[in-house]
């Protein structure tokens, strides 16, 4: 019985990771997919991931419709057994409707990857639905880690390595920064961090708390 299937975590946990290695494994046994991805940390259709392994795919737009791309290949008599769906944050909610209906109506598996909030704390679109329709939800077991050694929880936003919380939902970047035009046309460095909640809320980046204080400490330390 097909399922959809929702991979969950922060940023650097390795979904890309796994949804290359999961169309691998399915690959070498016999199964045939489609891999599709939107707005990739690359700029390019491909699922790309930050062990330098990459796989052509199929973006994803506002316009895309799922349903209709299994269909018109599956008259073509192109076998679909399974989807890869990378950056599936990025997805409207309707979208998603389309995924529950290609399991539930074509049979076909649906393996939906992505990050669950924003920078603001506040679930993506795509994820939203993803919570609301899987068949199950699997949170990555590749902990991030928060400057202080915690397990990382949340996707900061940084300018200058000071957390923001105003501005555009979708500004693609990665951990390791990218310039982007603000509204007055000037380029900004904005980059990523993971934080666990405790210094997501206190609003404190590594760039700003450069030292541990003594009550940061995680272990204790004798004389």
């Amino acid at each position: 019985m097909a399922e959809l299937v929702f991979f969950t975590g922060t940023m650097d946990s390795g979904k890309s990771t796994l949804a290359l290695q999961m169309d691998y494994n399915h690959r070498a046994g016999g199964r045939k997919g489609l891999l599709f991805t939107s707005h990739d940390r690359s700029g390019r259709a491909v699922i790309t991931s930050r062990l330098g392994l990459s796989t052509p795919a199929i973006e994803v737009t506002a316009e895309s419709s799922f349903w209709n791309e299994v269909v018109a290949r599956r008259t073509r008599a192109e076998e679909v057994d399974y989807l890869i769906c990378d950056e599936a944050q990025f997805y409207r909610h309707e979208q998603v409707d389309e995924l529950a209906r290609v399991v539930d109506e074509l049979d076909v598996d649906v393996y939906a990857f992505g990050i669950g909030t924003d920078f603001r704390a506040r679930l993506f679109e795509g994820s939203r639905r993803l919570v609301e329709l899987a068949d199950r939800i699997e949170t990555l077991q590749v902990p991030t880690l928060c400057w202080c050694g915690r397990r990382a929880t949340h996707n900061a936003r940084t300018v200058g390595g000071e957390m923001v919380l105003t501005g555009e939902q979708v500004v693609v970047a990665d951990v390791a920064g990218r310039g982007t035009p603000d509204e007055e046309g000037s380029w900004t460095e904005v980059e990523y961090e993971t934080l666990c909640r405790r210094h997501y809320m206190a609003g404190k980046t590594a760039a700003s708390v450069p030292v541990m204080g003594e009550g940061e400490q995680l272990l204790p330390f004798g004389d």
